[in-house]
This record gives structure tokens, C-alpha cells and sequence, in this order.
């Protein structure tokens, strides 16, 4: 087998043209953009105003095979164990229909079950359900709020409310909205013992006695990996939505993390987000080399990280339903790839996740565009935009946004020379385009599946595992020992704890 070593040294010695020289040739735009029919209409992927060209596509791709991707991929989709460190599979895939065939009949039953209890809390067997106040963090929270916020913010079927911080603010904004009378809890922990989700929950219970509802504990679902541990709390056993331990928290909005966008959106409606991701499933496990999207992405990724020392790569979403797409991101890339050691446990060669970022067009355009035009950072960027508006307000609104998408790409590419240095506009500044002919469910689980794909081929590329995260938790321990005034700490700290009384 190739020494990887070897390739990413071939790499590095490779001629780098600029991204001018690249667009002479004409069949450029047809070799690195690519439109796949799928469920939620048409997506383009443009990745053509990246650096990549034949030479570094065809050396990544032998990185791909020195690197055992295709195994690799074959043993995520087998069921078998990718997470070293924890022994254990990743199944989220399973959940969309793809995976051993234990698994997604698990996975099916795990759904019916929770269409089971979705249906009849639509059907009133619950009484009037206005609102459900959905209590989770991490993946627990992130999913659901970027679906609920894409997808729901119309003619919501159950209006629903996440929380996901501690702070009690964040809490009392979601009391704020809701009346006691007509509102479900929904608790979503893998482990059912998160701090900050069960002191949410218990504190929204409180709320529901101090508001008068006589037995708060009947109107509490419970989304987790540990059943034992809900019963435990006091969720009855009918209420209780489990899924399987081998579903990582930031991979599990396809499980019954996804119960609020369920309520929220009919089954109808989730079982389309499933059917998205599960089309870019197949296409991910079906396409080889260059023809693979998710693939091509992290051949970009390694490109700007490793080959152009990036440390940032920024997601702007034109569209203000995907307002949330660069937070889920951040924890998606950033927690599954933030390592510095490889699965053998051996330092990483380079940098890993480059540090994810973004925000939403056009707003972004007058606040952070400036550095990416003319400041010293090379950012590559990534534009996401759907052609139909999702509104009926004035056509002109959207043809505004849209052009202003792809005004900004072709203007950090082409850049304006100037004789005058404060107006002199580099370019030959990388982004990609995904432009979604609609936002719709099946559309959204497409997108959010493309970029586990990519994040799951950046990890196998770098040799690291991407499905742990013991980085969060020391700063947990921390916490824990400070609650439980034990332990010793740094001078500064101490001070801290001391000016705010809990020293």
C-alpha cells in the first residue's frame, strides 16, 4: 500500500494556479460542479471556484485509497466498529434506512413507535397540545432547532420551543410563550443524565405544577439511549422513545431526537427529512473518487488546511431559514474532527477540522465580507441558497439575495485591482455553492447527511476518529468538583469563584 507520507509530500510539491488560470479551461464549470436529482428537487454542487484541479484531485484520490477509505466506508455502513476509542458502531445511517439489516429494523421499529405516540398526541389523546417545550444540549438541541427553524415556522402543527442552555433565561423565554394547560415536555438526553438538560427539566416541571397542571410527570416524553434512567426519573414506560446506543449525539437527529420536528412538522414531514438523507446515503456509499460529493468536498477541506495553512472555513447560508446551518455545523465538524491523534493514538499529521463558521446572507455582507475581501486570512467559503423563495412577498426580495450569493463568489474570485491599496480587492479567493432548487424537508436531510459524509471522509483521510468527543468533558469535571466544592484550583479561578460567591 502507498505510504500516505509519501502523497501528501506529492501533494505539497504540486503547482498551485490561481483559480483565473483554472477557469481557462472552458469545461471547468461541467468537471467540478455536479446537479443531483433527489428527493427535494435538484441540487447543484459547485465546487469549480475552489483550487482543486486534475493533478491534486487524482493525488487526493490516491490519499483516498493509501488511506483505505472504501473499507473504511464499507465498515460504517456494515454496522461494524468505527468509534475505537468507545467500541462501539455509528449507526445513524441506519436510521435513514441504510445500515446492517439488525440495525435498521431496529431503527424502523424505534420510528413506528414514535409515530405511534406522535399521531396520537395529534389526535388529542393528550388532551390540547399547543406547545411542546423540548429540553436537550448539544446534538440533542442543535438538530432539532436548525429543523424546526427551516421547516416549521409556518403553520406548525404543535408549537415548539428548544432549550438548550442552562441559563435560566433561556428557560424562561420558553415559559414565556407557552401555557402550562397546553403544553408537553419533551427531555432528550442520550444518557439521561445531563446536567443542564435535567436541571431544564425539572425546572419546567415546576413550572407546570406552579401553573396549576396536578400531575406534570404524564406530560413528559423522554428521547434516550438509557430507558432504565427515564423510568427512573419518572417517565412512564408508554412515553419513553428510545434509540439505539450506537447513535452518537450529534448524528441523532434521524432517531427520536427528532420527535419536536416530528410534532412540529406531521410524520409526514420527518419521514421526508429520512428519505433526503437516505438518497445521499446511496450516493455516498454508491459513487467512487471525484463523482463521490461529500468526498470531493474534504478533498477541498484538505486542500485549504493543509496544502494553504486555513485554519477557518465560513458557511453563509442565503436563505433565513438555514439562519442556524453554521451553528449545527460547528458542533458537527468541530466536535467530530477536533482531534490531535489518530485512532492508533499517535500525534496527527497537520491540522484536523479547520475552526467552522458563518452566518446568513445578506446580513453577513455588512459585517464580517470586508476580511474576506481584503483582509490578510485566506477563508475558503461555502454559499448555500435555494432558487424558490419560500415566501410570496415581492419576487424582488429573493432575486436580491440570490444575486447578491452569487455576486459574492464571483467577486472574492475575480477581485478588482487597484492602483489605490484601499480599494484594491485581491481576489483569487476560493468558495463553493450548493444551490437547492427548494427547501423543503427532503432538501434539508440531504444537506445535513452531505455534511456528515464530509465530515466522516475528512476523519478517515486524517486517520482520526470522528465519532468521540472527550474533549467536552473535562471542563464537566470541573464543574461537577466545584458544585461539590472539591478539588483545588489555579489562583485565577479561585478568585472567580469567589467574587461570584460560590467560592
Amino acid at each position: 500500500m502507498t505510504d500516505p507520507q509519501a502523497i501528501w509530500k506529492e501533494l505539497t510539491l504540486l503547482e498551485k494556479p490561481t483559480l483565473a488560470a483554472l477557469f481557462e479551461d472552458q469545461a471547468r464549470v461541467d468537471e467540478w460542479s455536479r446537479a443531483l436529482d433527489l428527493p427535494g428537487g435538484t441540487i447543484r454542487f459547485d465546487w469549480s471556484k475552489t483550487h482543486l484541479d486534475d493533478a491534486h484531485g487524482e493525488a487526493f484520490a490516491k490519499l483516498a485509497g493509501a488511506m483505505d477509505f472504501a473499507e473504511k466506508r464499507r465498515a460504517l455502513f456494515a454496522g461494524e466498529i468505527v468509534n475505537q476509542t468507545e467500541d462501539r458502531a455509528a449507526e445513524h445511517t441506519a436510521e435513514r434506512g441504510h445500515g446492517d439489516d439488525e440495525a435498521v429494523a431496529l431503527a424502523d421499529a424505534l420510528h413506528m413507535r414514535m409515530r405511534g405516540l406522535v399521531e396520537a398526541i395529534h389526535g388529542g389523546a393528550f388532551g390540547e397540545v399547543r406547545h411542546l417545550i423540548h429540553v436537550g444540549i448539544g446534538g440533542s438541541a442543535l438538530g432539532p432547532a436548525l429543523a424546526l427553524d427551516a421547516l416549521a415556522r409556518d403553520d406548525a402543527k404543535v408549537d415548539v420551543h428548544v432549550v438548550s442552555n442552562v441559563d435560566g433565561n433561556a428557560l424562561k423565554a420558553a415559559f414565556a410563550a407557552c401555557d402550562p394547560e397546553t403544553t408537553m415536555l419533551a427531555v432528550a438526553s442520550k444518557t439521561f443524565t445531563t446536567i443542564e438538560t435535567m436541571t431544564n427539566a425539572q425546572s419546567t416541571l415546576d413550572w407546570m405544577l406552579e401553573g396549576g397542571i396536578a400531575d406534570p410527570e404524564g406530560r413528559v416524553v423522554a428521547l434516550t439511549a438509557n430507558p432504565g434512567k427515564a423510568v427512573d426519573w419518572g417517565v412512564d414506560e408508554t412515553r419513553i422513545l428510545p434509540f439505539s446506543e450506537t447513535v452518537g449525539g450529534r448524528y441523532s437527529l434521524w432517531s427520536s431526537i427528532g420527535f419536536p420536528v416530528a410534532i412540529a412538522l406531521g410524520w409526514e414531514g420527518f419521514a421526508a427529512m429520512l428519505d433526503g438523507a437516505g438518497a445521499m446515503d446511496a450516493h455516498f456509499r454508491e459513487s467512487e473518487g471525484l463523482a463521490n460529493l461529500p468526498l470531493r468536498a474534504a478533498f477541498a477541506d484538505l486542500y485549504y488546511t493543509h496544502l494553504r495553512g486555513c485554519q477557518t472555513r465560513a458557511v453563509f447560508a442565503y436563505d433565513e431559514r438555514l439562519a442556524l446551518l453554521p451553528d449545527y455545523l460547528q458542533q458537527l465538524e468541530m466536535e467530530s474532527n477536533g482531534k490531535s491523534v489518530t485512532v492508533n493514538g499517535e500525534p496527527v499529521h497537520g491540522p484536523t477540522a479547520p475552526i467552522t463558521w458563518g452566518g446568513t446572507g445578506t446580513d453577513a455582507q455588512h459585517a464580517v465580507f470586508q476580511l474576506l475581501h481584503q483582509g490578510t486570512h485566506l477563508v475558503p467559503v461555502d454559499f448555500i441558497a435555494a432558487i424558490e423563495p419560500g415566501h410570496d412577498l415581492d419576487p424582488a426580495h429573493h432575486e436580491i439575495l440570490l444575486m447578491n450569493c452569487f455576486a459574492q463568489g464571483a467577486a472574492l474570485m475575480a477581485g478588482k485591482k487597484s492602483e489605490d491599496g484601499a480599494r484594491n480587492y485581491p481576489g483569487d479567493r476560493p468558495s463553493a455553492t450548493i444551490l437547492c432548487d427548494a427547501l423543503n424537508p427532503a432538501t434539508l436531510g440531504v444537506l445535513i447527511a452531505f455534511h456528515e459524509h464530509r465530515t466522516f471522509a475528512n476523519a478517515v483521510l486524517l486517520g482520526i476518529n470522528p465519532f468521540d468527543q472527550f474533549g467536552v468533558e473535562l471542563g464537566k469535571q470541573l464543574a461537577r468538583a466545584m458544585e461539590e466544592d472539591e478539588g483545588e484550583f489555579d489562583a485565577s479561578t479561585q478568585a472567580l469563584l469567589n467574587a461570584a460567591g460560590l467560592g
